[in-house]
């Protein structure tokens, strides 16, 4: 059986799913076609239902849940890190409702913590819609004032002239006691059977593995999508989102997904309160 798997062109998920392009663990029959895309284009292909597995944003997994189902393991969770806002002047706070900011999507999960953090819905402040890669130079161009930044910009931004103004996984950490901030997850297409999910579930936990057990090759594969990072910061980016946490959310995981889209469904940014559903 033939599976289309959707993921972003960035380390973390290559490194993930390095076994699996590479033909390095048993896959029991099933065949995987590889879609790199970034994440908001798989976020809405996933509001089409269009592919069988996907790497997605918790935020867009909201919109999804009637037709996909979490995959334990594929999770991308920011445990006192994340998504930054950055901007060529050291801003406040509470300038930000009154600036232009550059975001890399509406349904990212990095768009829903900017939300919460502001307490302002979307439509109580300005933003502009780019791609992840535009988005230092949409500031630099003057089109948006503050870029909220995902990816490896999390570790190049001071190298392209940025302040931080805010690292929103330690403002999620702090906020909630200890809580990772949960940023993106794999969701597997219900319709495909629910006797066969356990088993591909089990494939792709297995290629997570292979990747953490042998390192080097992995990391070696998976920094041709690091943009601007070298092999110390390919390693260091692709360790902040794929470790124990990838292999299982675990309660601290869980309990993290539950409480950010429950006040997300608190301020009305999510329209349905949200049950998730997790392969078993």
């Amino acid at each position: 059986m033939k599976l289309t798997l959707g993921h972003s062109p960035d380390p973390d998920d290559a490194f993930m799913f390095y076994a699996l392009a590479k033909n390095k663990i048993e896959t029991h029959g099933y065949e995987f076609e590889h879609i790199l895309q970034d994440i908001e284009t798989l976020n809405q292909r996933a509001k089409r239902q269009e592919l069988d597995i996907s790497a997605i944003s918790i935020h867009a997994y909201a919109y999804v849940l009637k037709n996909y189902a979490l995959l334990p393991c594929g999770a991308s969770m920011g445990d006192n890190y994340g998504p930054r806002l950055v901007a060529l002047k050291p801003y406040k706070k509470e300038e930000l409702s009154k600036l232009i900011i550059a975001v890399p999507g509406k349904l990212t999960s990095a768009f829903l913590a900017l939300q919460l953090y502001l307490g302002l819905r979307d439509v109580e402040f300005e933003y502009r819609v780019v791609g992840f890669d535009e988005i230092f130079d949409t500031v630099k161009a003057g089109r948006a004032d503050v870029g909220l930044i995902i990816h490896e910009g999390q570790l190049t931004y001071k190298t392209e002239g940025f302040h931080l103004i805010e690292d929103l996984g330690a403002w999620w950490h702090q906020k909630t006691g200890g809580l990772p901030l949960p940023l993106g997850g794999n969701v597997i297409r219900k319709g495909i059977g629910a006797e066969k999910l356990p088993l591909i579930n089990k494939i792709l936990k297995e290629s997570i593995q292979y990747s953490l057990d042998h390192r080097s090759e992995a990391l070696e594969y998976a920094k041709q999508w690091g943009r601007g990072l070298d092999d110390a910061l390919n390693d260091e980016f692709v360790g902040m989102y794929v470790n124990e946490l990838t292999l299982d959310y675990g309660d601290r995981g869980r309990k993290a997904i539950e409480l950010f889209l429950q006040e997300a469904h608190e301020m009305g940014i999510i329209p349905e309160p949200v049950e998730l559903e997790f392969v078993k």
